[in-house]
């Protein structure tokens, strides 16, 4: 799978910023943080650091020290929904909001400063996706890739790819493409900035369950996707999709379980 995280260094030393546009982070919201932690920790060997506190409780998760996810409380005043949400960098969290807002899409969180670390957007595309606004300071975002717990990919399931894509094209610069290698789908595109393939929108049309609506999917690495699955099992969690051999190898759909739907894909060997 090709990652796309951008200028951060996968190999140790200090994260570099991420190129604007580029998936940068990926935060959960929950309504149990301590069990939610249990849960990843054995999961993906994810340790946990506090902070920032901007909108309540919130937790950095770390693999070998560096930066990976985040995990935050559910604030009782936020329609938002249990879910992993993926953030793009922005050189102007502020600017690139008013953007959204033109474009059709809406700013339900922010834009506002996460404390020493940054300033963010949360929003949502015109067919509902919720999606985040990153703009760093003294965290550039998610500073580990290709390894076990880490992200891997970013998939928008909406309605309609072509006309959803366009809006992140003009939100964020990126291109599009047909996604043309197996196991896509008719109506896939891939989003491309500056020639490399930073998140994938796949339209389903009325498959999409009413009740849900448009999201997105974080991946996870993982070194073997069956054994990944059984341990989502045997830690409450549920299988959504059985382990297939997807466009970017061995994957499987799963939730957590609070219900915020992630995907496994096994890693290079």
């Amino acid at each position: 799978m090709t990652d796309a995280r951008g200028n951060a260094r996968p190999n140790g030393g200090a994260p570099a910023r991420h190129t604007p546009g580029t998936p940068c982070w990926v935060s959960l919201t929950v309504h149990g943080l301590e069990a939610t932690e249990e849960f990843y920790g054995a999961l993906f060997g994810w340790e946990f650091h506090p902070g920032p506190q901007r909108l309540g409780p919130y937790v950095r998760a770390l693999l070998d020290g560096r930066e990976v996810a985040g995990m935050g409380v559910l604030p009782p005043d936020r329609d938002l929904p249990v879910a992993w949400t993926p953030y793009f960098a922005s050189d102007d969290v502020d600017l690139t909001a008013d953007v959204v807002r033109s474009c059709g899409g809406t700013i339900g969180v922010g834009p506002l400063d996460a404390a020493y670390a940054g300033r963010l957007a949360i929003g949502s595309d015109p067919s509902g996706a919720v999606f985040g606004v990153w703009q760093a300071a003294a965290s550039p975002g998610t500073a580990v890739s290709g390894v076990p717990g880490s992200p891997a990919w970013y998939e928008l399931t909406t309605f309609e790819a072509a006309r959803t894509a366009k809006f992140y094209e003009t939100v964020f610069g990126h291109d599009e493409e047909p996604a043309v290698s197996a196991g896509a789908g008719p109506d896939h595109v891939t989003l491309r900035l500056n020639g490399r393939p930073v998140a994938g929108v796949h339209g389903v049309g009325r498959a999409l369950p009413r009740d849900q609506g448009p999201y997105w999917t974080t991946y996870f690495t993982v070194a073997g996707t069956e054994a990944a699955v059984e341990r989502v099992l045997r830690l409450g969690g549920r299988l959504l999709v059985p382990p297939h051999e997807g466009p970017h190898g061995r994957v499987a759909a799963v939730a957590d379980p609070e219900g915020a739907r992630f995907a496994v894909v096994e890693g290079p060997r």
